[in-house]
C-alpha cells in the first residue's frame, strides 16, 4: 500500500504532493509557487500577499451560501531535522515516507505532518466537488516555525471570514483555544584561544540518541537536552583534569529540543577519558533511561586541536551555560497541567574564537516571558556576551465563550460520545498574531494525532487523520448562518 492509497484519499494524495516539495522555513519559494499554482489550476481566486502568504477563496456549495465565511489556516513550512547517520538534503529532496502499521513516518527525517496534514486537508476541500461547506478562505502562511513572519506580516482587510479553523494541533481529542507567545534570545561573543602542547591529546566527545521533540508541546516531559548534558560533562571534566575545549556544536533549531551535541577537546596524555565516559554514561542512563532510552555518551580519538579556549573564558562559559534556565520556568497557577513559561536552550556553537547560544523562551503571560528572557540575558552578559531579543510574538488569549467552541464541543460529544479536551497549549500557534490583525474573528485549533514533531521520530496516525477529517467535514456543515 502507498501513501496515496490511504483514506481519505484526497488528503493523503495532497500530502504526498506537498512532501515532494522542499519547504524549509525561510526558503519557501518553491512551496509558495506550488500552493499558488494549485489554486490557479482550480480556477479559484488566488493571491500571494507581500510577505509570501497564499490566500485562496472558494464559494459555498449550493444551499450554504448564507453561512458565515470560514478561513481554514495552516502553515506551509516544516522543521528540518534528521538523524546524524541519515544522508538527506532538505533543500533538494522530497520527504521519503513509510507506512508503519497505523502510522506514517519518514525515513530518518522529520515527516512534515506538522503542518502538512493541515495544508493537505485544506487542499482536499478546495478541490472537492461533493463536500458541503460554507464560503471558504484558505490561508497558507509561511515561516511559522522560525519566526511566524507570515502571520506577523499579514495585513487586515485581506480576509472576510468571521471564524478561523487553525489545523495545527497534535492530539485528536483536543480543541485548542489559547497558546503561548515566544521570543528568541541570542547570545554571541568572542574569546581568546591558547595553543595546545605535545603533552595533550585530542578527542571528540558526543551526546547522542536523545528523544528530542517540540520545544513547546514536549517541554514538560523532562526530556534530556543535549546542550545541557554536554555542558554538564564538560563542566565535570574541567574540574577533573586540565581540559581544553576547541569546539562545541550542539542542537539545531530553536523550536526543537536538542538531540545531539559534539565537542572537540584536548586533555593531558595521562588522562583516562574512557573511565570518565563510562561513569557518566551510567549516571545519565540512570537519570534519563525513561525519557531518553537510547542516550549515548560517545568518545573517539582525533587529531589534537591546535588551539583551545583560554582557561579563564572556558570556566566562565561553562558556568553561564550551566546557569542558563532550560525547561519549565513556571507552571500555570490557574490552568491545571499547563506550562506557563519555559525556555529551550536550543543551539550552542563555539569554535575558532567565537561563540553563539540560541534560546527560545515561551510564555502565556508576556511579562513573565520577558522575566525569563531577562534572566538569560543577564546570565550571558556576565561573561561579556552581546545578547539580543528578536522575533517576539504574542500569546493567544482564550475566549471560552466563543460560539464556535460550543458548536465544535457539542459536535465532538455527539460524534464520539466523549467530551473533548478544551484547553490552552504551550506551543506557539499563529492565532495570537492573526488575532491582532482580525480581532473580531473567533478562532479554534484542532488536528490529528502527531507524535515526535520537530524530531526525526515524527509520525502521524492514519486512523486519527480519518477521525480529524470526518470531524472537520461535520464542523463545516454546522457553521451557523451569517448574522
Amino acid at each position: 500500500m502507498t501513501i496515496q492509497d490511504l483514506q481519505p484519499k484526497g488528503l493523503w494524495k495532497n500530502f504526498a504532493d506537498l512532501n515532494a516539495v522542499p519547504r524549509p522555513s525561510k526558503k519557501e519559494e518553491r512551496v509558495i509557487a506550488f500552493a499558488k499554482n494549485f489554486g490557479e489550476q482550480l480556477g479559484l481566486p488566488t493571491q500571494v500577499d507581500a510577505i509570501g502568504n497564499v490566500i485562496i477563496k472558494k464559494p459555498a456549495t449550493k444551499g450554504m451560501e448564507d453561512r458565515t465565511i470560514v478561513v481554514l489556516q495552516s502553515h506551509l513550512d516544516m522543521v528540518h531535522q534528521k538523524n546524524s547517520a541519515t544522508n538527506f538534503d532538505f533543500d533538494t529532496e522530497g520527504i521519503k515516507m513509510l507506512i508503519d502499521g497505523d502510522w506514517v513516518k519518514a525515513d530518518g527525517t522529520t515527516l512534515g505532518a506538522d503542518n502538512g496534514i493541515g495544508v493537505a486537508a485544506i487542499m482536499a476541500l478546495l478541490e472537492s466537488t461533493d463536500i458541503p461547506h460554507p464560503p471558504l478562505e484558505a490561508l497558507f502562511t509561511i515561516d511559522e516555525e522560525t519566526g511566524m513572519t507570515g502571520a506577523m506580516g499579514l495585513v487586515g482587510g485581506l480576509l472576510e471570514a468571521k471564524i478561523m479553523l487553525n489545523l495545527d494541533t497534535e492530539d485528536d481529542d483536543e480543541l485548542t483555544i489559547g497558546c503561548a507567545g515566544g521570543v528568541d534570545v541570542t547570545a554571541k561573543g568572542t574569546y581568546e584561544e591558547t595553543a595546545t602542547t605535545n603533552e595533550q591529546k585530542g578527542y571528540k566527545l558526543g551526546v547522542q540518541g536523545l528523544s528530542g521533540g517540540h520545544s513547546g508541546m514536549d517541554i514538560h516531559k523532562g526530556l534530556g537536552n543535549a546542550n545541557k548534558l554536554m555542558n554538564r560533562l564538560l563542566f565535570q571534566l574541567n574540574k577533573a583534569t586540565d581540559l581544553g575545549i576547541a569546539s562545541v556544536d550542539g542542537g539545531s533549531l530553536r523550536n526543537a529540543i536538542p538531540r545531539e551535541s559534539f565537542a572537540t577537546i584536548a586533555v593531558p596524555t595521562t588522562a583516562d577519558l574512557s573511565s570518565f565516559v563510562k561513569e557518566w554514561q551510567a549516571i545519565l542512563k540512570q537519570e534519563y533511561g525513561t525519557t531518553d532510552p537510547d542516550l549515548e555518551v560517545t568518545l573517539e580519538a582525533c587529531v589534537t586541536p591546535a588551539k583551545v579556549c583560554h582557561p579563564a573564558f572556558q570556566k566562565q562559559f561553562l558556568a553561564a551555560v550551566y546557569a542558563c534556565p532550560s525547561g519549565i520556568y513556571r507552571m500555570s497557577p490557574d490552568i491545571p497541567d499547563l506550562v506557563q513559561t519555559s525556555n529551550n536552550l536550543a543551539r550552542i556553537l563555539l569554535e575558532d574564537g567565537a561563540y553563539k547560544v540560541l534560546c527560545l523562551t515561551r510564555g502565556s503571560v508576556d511579562t513573565e516571558k520577558q522575566d525569563e528572557a531577562d534572566a538569560i540575558v543577564s546570565t550571558f552578559e556576565l561573561i561579556g556576551a552581546e545578547v539580543m531579543l528578536s522575533g517576539s510574538y504574542p500569546g493567544w488569549t482564550p475566549n471560552p465563550t466563543a460560539d464556535i467552541i460550543k458548536v465544535m464541543s457539542d459536535l465532538y460529544q455527539e460524534m464520539y460520545q466523549a467530551a473533548p479536551n478544551v484547553y490552552a497549549c504551550h506551543a506557539g500557534l499563529e492565532c495570537g498574531l492573526l488575532g491582532t490583525h482580525y480581532p473580531e474573528m473567533e478562532m479554534i485549533s484542532f488536528g490529528p494525532n502527531i507524535r515526535g514533531a520537530h524530531s526525526p521520530d515524527e509520525k502521524v496516525q492514519i486512523s486519527s487523520v480519518q477521525k480529524f477529517w470526518d470531524f472537520l467535514l461535520e464542523t463545516l456543515k454546522r457553521i451557523p448562518k451569517a448574522s
